[in-house]
């Protein structure tokens, strides 16, 4: 049982009382960073510029026109769309006016945007006209919709079946922008995320604007992402993907420069933008790293002031931070989950490390970091004991925080066990809290009673200069039950043959994992699954392989 005491046994201070409110980020970046610029690049094919004072003056107007078309406080407000100024706009206006921002994926499946859509009760959904097909074929069975909404310019308005279509731009001409942004309890509904639903039905988090504030807070910590009004930051990490990993709030409360991508996504697109606006920080998930770097090495680039990169969403291959650090860029590891608003672990040196030698340093960063304050977490076994913090006991990783879900939205039960949640991650912590994901439990590969990690595996292959993309999933054995199976698309100039190429990554493994560890197999493919956040699809690699006849064992 917790150790509490009684209010009324307690002398109270005597400070001020104000809610931590979402609106209070951009009035902030308003007041003191106005003349800060955001710059977005367009669906239109332009790049748009204005400051957070044109910022905040828009989306009082975009909270009047939600005001206007009769949505009440605690209903939810859908946005499909890219990263941009428009939707940076509708996270304030949405959640400022008392309404919740639900952020829909685009790339999930139709089946399963139709059933986020239902499950929310979404009243309006505002979208890019990039998304118009597919806001289409929703539209008939979204019944809950009151209003449809796109995000263009009445010039630009398309032709569409969707009866009564809105202009977003039409609407918020038409406000005059004299709006003071509501006060109310800070631990109302803020913002709806739903998780990417590859193991079933999408579950919803449903943040607080206390939750919220104070994950930008923590975030913006040294030790955490370090962001400041010195920046220049752009998130590639999608404005759908559980909020940017809170970078749109962390932003206006440092005060920093923000530059959106758009749609385009490409290597070539992402460098221009990031040497033309001199980018300092970036966050994105490692497929989409892949890219850049690849260009960068094509056409034999460097960056300017491009220092740091966030790097989530999947464990960050050694090879790829050893070749963003050979271009001048710091990789900073972090983990967390939709359920954890999202971070929850920052990989940073102490002081004490500094003195270590660079190949014990980098051991430090590439795993996934320590807690950020507010977050703690502990290992536990199958029976619910906690297990050391030596760095090589591992187990069920469970978290608890002021920005973790209690519950799912509208779900009937709490996930949570004796107060912590559990991750569904498989990791070790060492003696100075460094925590090192090293497995999700359902990926994790169980071969004569003894598991492998994938990622370690994943992580050698990766480092081969024929490898593009590497995973490794388990595979049935007759009589180990699960051999490891690595699953890799070449890089496209590669010339190896698929035999020659199988040869040579199974000796790059020889004492770089344990001897029995070593895949019994590789098999190529043309391209990899990935999830609608970028990570390797490792269900179904699991279900295309699993009966896969493997060749005979090695001794171990």
């Amino acid at each position: 049982m917790p150790n509490t005491i009684d209010s009324k046994q307690l002398l109270m201070g005597q400070m001020m009382t104000q809610p931590l409110m979402i609106s209070s980020l951009l009035t902030h970046a308003s007041n003191a960073y106005g003349s800060t610029e955001v710059v977005s690049q367009r669906v239109e094919g332009d790049r748009h510029r204005y400051t957070y004072s044109d910022c905040e003056r828009r989306a009082k107007k975009a909270a009047q026109m939600l005001a206007k078309l009769a949505l009440q406080p605690g209903e939810r407000v859908a946005t499909i769309a890219w990263n941009g100024y428009r939707h940076l706009e509708l996270y304030y206006a949405i959640s400022g006016g008392g309404l919740v921002c639900h952020t829909i994926n685009p790339r999930l499946f139709e089946e399963q945007i139709h059933y986020i859509i239902n499950h929310a009760e979404d009243a309006a959904i505002c979208f890019d006209l990039t998304f118009l097909p597919l806001v289409e074929k929703l539209q008939p069975s979204c019944s809950s919709v009151r209003h449809w909404i796109c995000l263009i310019d009445e010039d630009k308005m398309p032709q569409s079946s969707i009866p009564n279509l809105l202009c977003y731009e039409t609407l918020i001409e038409a406000e005059d922008g004299d709006y003071e942004w509501p006060s109310f309890d800070e631990n109302a509904a803020s913002a709806l995320c739903y998780t990417s639903g590859t193991t079933g039905r999408p579950k919803g988090a449903l943040y607080t604007h206390r939750s919220t504030v104070l994950h930008s807070y923590a975030s913006a910590l040294p030790d955490s992402l370090d962001a400041s009004t010195r920046d220049v930051i752009m998130p590639v990490v999608p404005m759908f993907h559980v909020n940017a990993w809170g970078l749109p709030y962390t932003c206006p409360m440092v005060g920093a420069k923000l530059v959106f991508p758009g749609a385009k996504l490409d290597g070539a697109s992402l460098y221009e933008l990031i040497e033309s606006e001199g980018v300092t920080m970036s966050a994105g998930v490692p497929t989409i790293w892949a890219g850049l770097l690849q260009h960068c090495k094509d056409h034999k680039l460097a960056f300017t002031k491009f220092k740091r990169t966030i790097i989530g969403g999947s464990a960050c291959p050694p090879a790829m931070m050893q070749t963003f650090q050979s271009l001048g860029v710091q990789v900073i590891h972090a983990w967390g989950m939709t359920e954890l608003s999202p971070l929850g672990t920052v990989a940073k040196l102490k002081a004490t490390d500094l003195n270590k030698p660079k190949v014990e340093q980098d051991a430090i960063l590439q795993k996934q970091g320590r807690v950020i304050y507010g977050i703690s977490m502990k290992i536990v076994n199958g029976e619910g004991d906690s297990l050391a913090h030596d760095g090589k006991a591992f187990g069920d990783l469970l978290v608890k925080g002021s920005w973790v879900v209690d519950r799912y939205f509208r779900g009937d039960e709490s996930p949570l066990i004796d107060g912590w949640f559990p991750t569904g991650d498989v990791a070790t912590i060492d003696q100075d809290g460094n925590m090192q994901i090293t497995d999700r439990s359902k990926d994790v590969i169980k071969s004569g009673g003894e598991w492998i990690s994938s990622i370690d595996i994943e992580n050698v292959a990766a480092a081969h200069p024929d490898v593009h993309l590497a995973a490794c999933v388990a595979v049935d054995h007759p009589k180990w039950d699960e051999r490891p199976l690595l699953v890799v698309v070449k890089k496209p100039d590669s010339t190896r043959t698929d035999e020659d190429l199988k040869q040579d990554l199974l000796q790059s493994f020889e004492g770089k994992v344990a001897k029995w560890w070593i895949p019994d197999d590789v098999a190529f493919i043309e391209k990899m699954p990935l999830t609608a956040t970028g990570k390797l699809l490792k269900l179904e690699l699991r279900n295309q392989f699993r009966s896969r006849n493997m060749l005979a064992p090695q001794q171990r």
